[in-house]
């Protein structure tokens, strides 16, 4: 093992993989006690390495920690035993490798406090065996591999309910593996957009909706595109006014691949919401619709008056009468001509102002309202509604709805 070689490489390791110098040297540090224990110490013992990334030298070092008579057991240790797991209450084992007394330590560090790690130097060796140098290299190829995930966690930890850009790699048996560049993200079944097509080398935008441990080679980046949230990103990123707190994005209820309706307000006046969120000549909406693939999108005004804004969220039909009832339920009256635009086909229009909305909705004819319509009557489920303003609430699948 080239230690020379191996201080030149650290500011090319650490460039390559997106690690600081020092988490590189860390690794470095670690094999190397590693390597020198296996080859010159006994097993027992605690051997602490520091390298010089510039110089390539390598200092070595036995590692005792300071004990108080009172705070261990005072009895004999098997050298080859390793350190037993201790019960509640019980007093660890002194062990003359691991431990050096308050006492002795005081005649070497006069202001030695227990539970201090004293650092005693070891001969320096720059020749390891055949066996403790492949040792060392895979721990350290082993550990690098281990930093640069914690990295890329930490950084998509920051990103979690945000957009990020990748690349498709491949689909398979319904699932999206994507290239995010430093790591790799997976997008479920369940949370792709029905009927959508992924090919590979296609580069897509996605929302970042968990950051999890890596298992069995499955990336532990969960991306998504049909959860509603994706369509307020992306709105944020088109329409300025909701940066600066002009525009707010109240509720959005989404049939991913189909309809989204979004309801927003406006918090200055003289600023148009809808008008804001639509952009001249549809200019912004329409650039959401073509990242979602042309799903439809209903901007709607959100209003504190329950009756006007069932009546908004019922766009883009024209609503003649909403009566409001107990239990959260609302009689909606539409003229003649409206009525099938109020249900929407297949009951769709109806159903995703009643998500949201939260009540149930009955749309009925203003001139049958006795008449019960087919389609016509859509109940508030508790999911498949996003309250904009607390985005920690919005829950993903779960993992059991995820697995294969």
């Amino acid at each position: 093992m080239d230690l020379k070689s191996l201080a030149v490489a650290v500011e090319q390791i650490a460039a390559d993989r997106g690690l600081a110098p020092e988490r590189v040297i860390e690794v470095i540090e670690s094999a190397l006690a590693s390597a020198y224990k296996k080859e010159y110490r006994k097993r027992s013992e605690v051997v602490r390495a520091t390298f010089d990334a510039e110089t390539g030298d390598t200092k070595f070092f036995l590692v005792k920690t300071v004990v108080d008579p009172s705070q261990v057991r005072m009895e004999a240790a098997d050298e080859t035993e390793e350190p037993a797991v201790l019960t509640e209450g019980e007093l660890p084992r002194f062990n003359p490798d691991r431990h050096i007394l308050l006492e002795e330590a005081r005649q070497t560090k006069p202001d030695a406090v227990p539970g201090e790690d004293l650092l005693f130097p070891l001969e320096d060796q720059q020749d390891f065996g055949r066996i403790a140098a492949q040792t060392a290299k895979q721990v350290i190829l082993q550990n690098i591999r281990d930093a640069e995930r914690e990295s890329v966690r930490a950084e998509f930890a920051d990103k979690e309910w945000q957009i990020v850009s990748g690349v498709i790699q491949q689909y398979e048996r319904g699932h999206v593996y994507v290239d995010l560049g430093r790591a790799s993200g997976v997008m479920f079944q369940n949370e792709c957009i029905p009927g959508e097509r992924y090919q590979p080398g296609q580069r897509m935008r996605f929302l970042v909706i968990a950051v999890q441990e890596e298992e069995h080679r499955r990336p532990g980046i969960i991306l998504s595109r049909g959860h509603p949230l994706f369509v307020q990103k992306l709105f944020e990123l088109e329409v300025p006014e909701i940066g600066e707190g002009a525009v707010e994005i109240k509720k959005i209820a989404r049939e991913a691949g189909s309809r989204t309706k979004v309801a927003v307000v406006s918090h200055e006046e003289g600023i148009d919401a809808v008008g804001a969120m639509v952009g001249q000549r549809g200019s912004r909406i329409m650039a959401v619709i073509n990242e979602l693939g042309n799903e439809k999108i209903d901007v709607v005004e959100w209003s504190d008056d329950i009756a006007a804004y069932i009546g908004n969220a019922l766009s883009p039909a024209k609503v003649a009468d909403v009566e409001t009832r107990e239990r959260r339920e609302a009689l909606v009256l539409v003229p003649e001509d409206q009525l099938s635009l109020a249900i929407g086909r297949g009951g769709q229009n109806v159903r995703l102002a009643a998500k949201l909305t939260g009540w149930k909705i009955d749309v009925r004819s203003a001139a049958r309202p006795e008449e019960l319509q087919e389609g016509g009557v859509a109940h508030a489920p508790e999911a498949g509604v996003v309250q904009a303003e607390d985005e920690s609430e919005a829950e993903s699948e779960t993992e059991s709805e995820r697995e294969d």
